[in-house]
């Protein structure tokens, strides 16, 4: 959430922040008008308790007919001091419901507009010419049936559409990707992190996934916990509640979870193959740090990601992402999107977003520095999301005869091997 002294200072940033996202900017009036009511019924409040405490000396003290008067009095304050507070906890509560509505202020330097708006930052590495090779390119679910490494007939038969089986040589790629993902964290100085898969509603809406994506997250009702589409929600309430000395941060993990998203309003969308899918593995790099270094650290944060699909050899375009196509809680965002052969056009593989102090505000994680407290920021990047870098490797890295070269960071973690050779069924 934003802070609400922020709020009241300057709500024309706000209400800007709002049209840039394309939300809804009324919400701003209305918060500001509960806010109002929630500290004019506090101040009220206190009032009518201080005057209560003050007659609870007097009335000891007095007799006949003024102490009846006093006691007439401290009948009609115990009735107002009631009906004071309930007053103080509905504006309260309904300024916290319309807080947590409200998305986090968006950069003033990212571009304005919808999913088609963003900005193009930089491109990285040479795509192929097929057609000069001489041959037409194979989709990964072709190349992957070819290598025995995915089977999605299985997997719709198991447990229905976009779920899959990697097996044969796909497991052990994905073990690989995984291994040599953590690998470069930990060099980089993240703590590697196996987190849990389910989470607890404050877990979830702390961290912003209850509002507009909510309709990607699977619900279990009987148990009341939320199965997480990122590692990010465990990693972000990891330290929720608590206060973090500032001579720890920044502090750095990488997470490595299953993720889960109904993927709610994609039908039709990447229906072949394993790029849009209800569950996949993937290393999560998520970072604390003192609000004023965020920026620096979504960029080292983006750095590593680059680093990353650089030593798969992919190309790829960096995009910084239009304020429309933002989670609620990112203040800014860039992608990393990979060329993907058969589709003819970069597709996201990696994304960070720099969430400011946005969720350590909603899960109440706070910095010390000496006798002063504060919220930190928080920001997130993903390092391999498994799926997808499978199906950009297999399409950037086939070869004319159905096989595949193995990237060279992959090899030590596949026993060496350098080319990844189809099977026979």
């Amino acid at each position: 959430m934003i802070d609400l002294r922020l709020l009241r200072e300057d709500p024309d940033r706000v209400r800007a922040s709002q049209r840039a996202r394309g939300e809804d900017v009324a919400l701003v009036d209305a918060l500001l008008s509960a806010d109002e009511r929630r500290r004019s019924s506090g101040v009220r409040f206190d009032e009518l308790r201080a005057e209560q405490k003050q007659l609870g000396k007097l009335i000891p003290k007095a007799s006949g007919d003024e102490k009846a008067e006093l006691l007439g009095r401290a009948e009609q304050l115990k009735a107002d001091v009631k009906a004071a507070d309930a007053e103080r906890d509905a504006a309260d509560a309904e300024t916290q419901q319309l807080l947590l509505r409200l998305g986090n202020l968006v950069h003033p330097d990212v571009p304005v507009g919808g999913e088609e708006d963003f900005v193009t930052l930089e491109t990285h590495g040479t795509i192929r010419d097929f057609g000069a090779e001489g041959f037409e390119p194979k989709d990964h679910l072709e190349l992957g049936q070819l290598l025995g490494a995915i089977d999605v007939e299985r997997g719709a038969k198991v447990s229905g559409s976009r779920f899959y089986f990697l097996t044969g040589v796909g497991a052990l790629l994905e073990l690989a990707l995984v291994n040599a993902a953590i690998a470069q964290a930990t060099a980089a100085g993240f703590t590697p992190m196996l987190t849990p898969a389910l989470v607890r509603p404050q877990s979830m809406a702390g961290t912003g996934f209850l509002g507009q994506a909510a309709q990607d997250v699977y619900h279990l009702d009987k148990d009341d916990l939320y199965l997480v589409g990122t590692s990010e929600v465990p990693l972000a309430a990891y330290h929720m509640d608590e206060i973090i000395d500032a001579d720890r941060l920044p502090l750095r993990y990488a997470g490595f979870s299953p993720c889960f998203r109904r993927e709610a309003g994609s039908h039709g969308k990447d229906t072949r193959g394993i790029f849009r899918v209800h569950q996949f593995d993937k290393v999560e790099m998520f970072s604390y740090v003192a609000p004023e270094d965020s920026q620096a650290e979504h960029q080292r944060l983006l750095d590593w990601e680059k680093q990353w699909l650089t030593s798969l050899g992919l190309p790829f375009r960096v995009i910084d992402v239009a304020s429309g196509d933002l989670g609620s809680s990112a203040a800014r965002k860039y992608d990393c999107e990979a060329w993907i052969p058969t589709q003819g056009k970069y597709r996201e593989l990696t994304s960070t977003s720099d969430c400011t102090e946005f969720q350590s505000r909603r899960l109440s994680i706070r910095v010390r520095e000496g006798k002063r407290v504060r919220p930190l920021a928080t920001l997130n990047g993903t390092l391999c999301a498994v799926p997808r870098t499978i199906v950009a490797i297999l399409e950037n890295h086939q070869q004319a005869d159905g096989s595949v070269r193995v990237p060279e960071v992959l090899r030590p973690y596949l026993g060496g091997r350098e080319v990844l050779e189809p099977v026979s069924r």
